[in-house]
């Protein structure tokens, strides 16, 4: 549990879904076969091109979020927050009313999300590390875009994906994760890497091992704000995730943000639950419930992973074409999936959990304060009182983000694949997301 008494996993379940699984199940997998049919018939060509897609962004707004002021300004904002952070990290007390808890698990990992979809790679804007290590390279003549080595390209975006685990892992397993030590732990374990990590590689370091940095900029491609040669440029949402860079690691990215959402439903499950309960060994055993916590983490991660590895490797590929490179060619058709399943999980933790924080904010050391005129807002329950708008805007989620996906996954398989696989190429990757959207819904309607 978080403050407030919210679930640290962000999903009502059957009870915020007062409609039948089956028809929504089956309206999820139909709207993805006739999205697939409609792709085949009228998408017979490439339509997103990074190099020329959108237009330049109005003069005014251009030289706004390029102006020093408005940089050094979200600077300021994120360096302000992480020093109340760790103000009440060092000093706030070990209770639930802690403020950390929310920033940690409610502001930090699911208010990115909103956040990068509105206004673009907000955590690179923000980020206090990349702000302490641009003072310390200012105060000793270094510049901050170069550390000290290069950053290997063959990790890619592995320290990120390991960082994302880590944090899921602390979130979901560990049996301490609303403790004061061990959050306080991993915060100063993650700015140390991250410090040392940019003095020796740079900013490039921030872009691909920094996890948080990787999962906003990655969601962020669903923004219609994007960049080139340095001006600000507004595309649509499906033209900007084409330009997702395939690296290596992507994919473990992917699956770790994909996987944990999928096991955070599953084992809040009426499945999981009987199953613990039922097992003497795991129910008597303090250390086999975590085991079983560890390894069906790993467990879902992994087949994620392999599913949509699988996927997209069992296709019809061009002479000289290295099939191993297509599930990272294909990985940024994930990013709306993820999105939508964020939404579907999150949203109601989100706005509860945010409000929650807020209130506690006020009171950094439980004592009574009200800093910010805040500790006496009451609650709203909103969703609590339409579980109908709420159960539409979860399956519609889904359902979109899935759609969104096959758009994305079909416009670049006719990039990539002979014409005579552009069609059948795509089917095992099309039964890989029918499989997602049909367990993905099974999962929210089963917590």
């Amino acid at each position: 549990m978080t403050p407030g008494g919210l679930s640290a996993h962000g999903i009502g379940g059957a009870r915020d879904l007062p409609i039948s699984p089956e028809l929504a199940i089956a309206g999820a997998v139909a709207a993805l076969t006739v999205s697939f049919t409609v792709l085949a018939v009228a998408w017979r060509t490439p339509r997103y091109d990074t190099a020329t897609s959108g237009r330049p962004a109005p003069a005014w707004l251009g030289a706004l979020v390029d102006s020093t002021g408005w940089k050094v300004g979200w600077r300021v904002v994120g360096f302000l927050l992480f020093c109340y952070t760790a103000m009440v990290a060092v000093f706030g007390k070990d209770l639930l009313t802690n403020p950390l808890f929310g920033i940690f698990y409610v502001w930090w990992w699911v208010g990115l999300v909103p956040l990068s979809l509105f206004l673009g790679p907000v955590w690179k804007a923000i980020s206090p590390v990349r702000t302490i290590n641009w003072l310390f390279a200012k105060a000793t003549g270094g510049d901050p875009e170069i550390g000290l080595l290069r950053y290997p390209e063959r990790l890619g975006y592995w320290p990120a994906a390991i960082g994302l685990y880590l944090f899921v892992w602390m979130e979901l397993v560990y049996p301490y994760s609303t403790e004061l030590g061990p959050v306080r732990l991993w915060c100063a374990a993650y700015v140390a890497v991250m410090l040392i990590g940019g003095a020796l590689f740079g900013n490039d370091f921030y872009e691909r091992a920094d996890p948080f940095e990787a999962y906003s900029s990655l969601v962020a491609k669903l923004s219609v704000w994007a960049r080139r040669d340095g001006a600000l440029i507004v595309r649509s949402p499906l033209a900007n995730l084409d330009s997702v860079v395939p690296r290596r690691g992507l994919v473990a990215v992917m699956a770790v943000l994909f996987g944990s959402t999928a096991f955070d439903s599953f084992h809040d499950s009426q499945h999981w639950i009987g199953f613990v309960q039922n097992s003497e060994f795991i129910a008597d055993h303090s250390w086999g419930q975590q085991l079983a916590g560890n390894l069906t983490l790993l467990g879902f991660c992994l087949l994620v992973g392999a599913i949509f590895m699988i996927g997209t490797m069992a296709t019809g590929v061009g002479p000289g074409t290295d099939r191993t490179a297509l599930p990272a060619l294909f990985a940024h058709s994930i990013i709306p999936i993820i999105v939508g399943y964020v939404v579907a999980h999150y949203l109601s933790y989100l706005i509860e959990g945010s409000q929650a924080t807020l209130i506690k904010a006020s009171d950094p050391f439980s004592n009574g304060s009200n800093w910010f005129g805040t500790a006496d807002w009451s609650m709203s329950y909103y969703f609590a009182y339409h579980p109908t708008m709420l159960a539409n805007i979860k399956v519609l989620a889904v359902v979109t983000g899935h759609v969104l996906g096959v758009i994305a996954a079909h416009d670049r398989a006719v990039k990539l694949l002979p014409r005579r696989h552009q069609l059948t190429g795509q089917l095992p990757l099309l039964f890989a997301m029918v499989g997602f959207t049909a367990g993905g819904l099974y999962l929210l309607f089963a917590s």
